[in-house]
């Protein structure tokens, strides 16, 4: 058996797609577990550029075996628009090397209305959702009222469900929200169609994914959000719906824990987040948008511009203990060449008392006080760099000092957005 995890250990938009590609190429099996089309992967090839929010980034890779687990909601609508996209891209995509989860709640156009909806009446309080019906979804998911896979199969146990569902959800979009009505009927007809042209995909993947792994398959599980952005472990409430930690993949791909081997986490040599909430290590100034501008921080999902400042280890030691992280992958360096000084926060101090894990309460977040050390720049020659060795050695100095706060190595190091871009520093 050899199973990988690979996490965001910030608030997502480090690099994960990128980096499953790297290492699809030695995996034959590849897994989301968690999440929906509101993750945004960029991965870059040579001369093109994929940008992937739903299908895993293994797809690129040619015959890997490509697995949408059930921890994650399926947009039908955006799953076979991201497969034609993909698919004049000139990749081969069939049901032999994609397949999705019988038991993967599926997002309904009501979804999408009621995330829309809500978060507009908010007003000043919206927690900066995609509007993809994610959060929604997820709540009918755990309000045992939500439509899966399997039930788009069934043409009478799916009317009665979406029949039952907008005698409710109706009455809050049109008489709470101010929305307009949705017609059972007319979901109903497009989702049944839907369900026919999803079926040859559908499989009980827990089943497949047990006997690969019993083959002693090499598998990836591609995380699709930050750790920051738990449901539990996150920034509450500006999280997302679901778990984005090691946790999540058992529960998210319907494998026992104890076939999860190594989890990698994958973070800037910078920090980024999207949208509100307390953020210690923003730059709010020239510096901020020069990283930002230089570094093209905008969301590959949504296009909006992400908030930038300085790397901070509290957030990915709180990532480390959290998801039992085996190794860091270090990414976007070659962002930072070019910059005099760099900053890291090694610490947090709130109330008088220094900290090195994340607290709960936004409100102490927004208290604490970041803790830097300083380090000298480097040139631009980093993203030519084929090897450690080769890159300046004030960005070795760096990484090495990372490693050193963190107690964990860096075993792969990104210096370019490209796939050949890439290298490894210490084994996995």
């Amino acid at each position: 058996m050899s199973t990988l995890v690979i996490l965001g250990a910030q608030w997502g938009d480090e690099g994960k797609g990128k980096i499953t590609d790297y290492l699809a190429e030695t995996a034959e099996v590849v897994v989301r577990f968690q999440g929906g089309n509101n993750a945004g992967h960029t991965v870059e090839v040579g001369e093109k550029q994929y940008k992937l929010h739903l299908i895993p980034s293994g797809i690129i890779n040619g015959k890997k075996l490509n697995i949408i687990g059930n921890g994650v909601v399926l947009d039908p609508l955006a799953f076979f628009s991201e497969l034609e996209y993909l698919k004049n891209m000139g990749l081969s995509i069939n049901e032999e090397n994609l397949i999705v989860s019988d038991r993967a709640n599926v997002i309904m156009p009501y979804h999408k209305v009621l995330d829309q909806l809500k978060e507009k009446a908010r007003g000043k309080n919206d927690i900066g959702t995609t509007g993809k019906g994610i959060g929604p979804a997820y709540t009918d998911k755990v309000e045992r009222s939500g439509i899966r896979v399997c039930d788009l199969l069934h043409p009478e146990s799916l009317k009665e469900k979406i029949t039952q569902n907008l005698q409710e959800k109706n009455q809050y979009i049109v008489k709470i929200l101010g929305g307009e009505a949705i017609d059972p009927e007319q979901v109903y007809e497009e989702y049944l169609a839907l369900g026919e042209r999803l079926r040859p995909y559908v499989r009980d993947t827990s089943v497949v994914l047990y006997n690969e792994i019993r083959k002693n398959r090499k598998i990836l599980f591609e995380g699709a959000q930050g750790m920051l952005l738990d449901i539990d472990y996150g920034t509450y409430p500006f999280v997302t719906s679901s778990n984005t930690t090691a946790g999540g993949v058992a529960s998210g791909s319907g494998i026992g824990p104890n076939s999860i081997e190594k989890a990698i986490g994958v973070t800037k040599a910078y920090t980024t987040r999207v949208g509100k909430g307390p953020f210690p290590t923003e730059l709010e100034d020239e510096t901020g948008e020069w990283i930002r501008e230089k570094g093209h921080e905008y969301g590959t999902t949504t296009g909006r511009s992400r908030r930038c400042g300085w790397l901070d280890l509290v957030i990915v030691k709180t990532s480390i203990r959290v998801s039992g992280l085996t190794s860091l992958v270090l990414t976007k360096i070659d962002t930072l060449a070019g910059l005099e000084k760099i900053r890291v926060c090694v610490g947090y101090r709130l109330d008088g008392q220094v900290i090195d894990y994340v607290p709960a309460s936004l409100v102490d977040l927004a208290k604490c006080e970041p803790i830097y050390e300083d380090f000298a720049g480097w040139d631009s020659s980093v993203s030519e760099a084929k090897s450690y060795e080769e890159m300046p050695l004030n960005a070795r100095i760096y990484i090495e000092r990372i490693e050193e706060l963190l107690e964990i190595k860096c075993s792969i190091i990104s210096v370019g957005p490209r796939r050949d871009q890439t290298f490894q520093k210490n084994e996995l």
